[in-house]
C-alpha cells in the first residue's frame, strides 16, 4: 500500500492518546533532516491511560510493526509508511489496536 514514509519526527499516538516515538536504529536515510523509519525500529509509547476494568492499568508501551513498504528499502529493511500496518501493545503484550498518524511528512511516498 502506497503512503507517506514515516520518520523520527512523525507524530503518532496509540488508540488511547499516548504519544508514540519512533527510535531509529540506523539513521542513514534522512527525510527533512530526520532519520527514516524502518520495520526494525522501535516504537515506544508514553502517556497512555488505558485501564481494564476493574481498574487494572494496561497502558500501551510498545509498537509491533507488521509490514512496511514492499518496494522501497533503507539499509535492507522496508520503510514504514502511513498509515502504518502495526499494533500497539501493553507491557503484558496485549494488543490494543493500530497507531494513529497525527502528522507526517508528505514529500516522500513509498509502496
Amino acid at each position: 500500500m502506497a503512503g507517506p514514509v514515516l520518520h523520527m519526527g512523525a507524530t503518532l499516538t496509540c488508540p488511547h492518546g499516548g504519544m508514540l516515538t519512533i527510535v531509529a536504529a540506523s539513521p542513514r536515510v534522512m527525510l527533512g533532516g530526520m532519520p527514516a523509519a524502518v520495520v526494525t525500529d522501535q516504537g515506544l509509547i508514553a502517556g497512555c491511560v488505558f485501564t481494564v476494568p476493574p481498574a487494572k492499568p494496561q497502558p500501551c508501551t510498545t509498537t509491533q510493526w507488521i509490514m512496511g513498504a514492499t518496494r522501497v528499502l533503507a539499509g535492507g529493511q522496508p520503510l514504514l509508511t502511513a498509515p502504518p500496518v502495526a499494533l500497539t501493545l501493553s507491557a503484558d503484550m496485549i494488543p490494543a489496536g493500530p497507531p494513529l498518524v497525527v502528522q507526517v511528512q508528505a514529500r516522500v511516498i513509498a509502496t
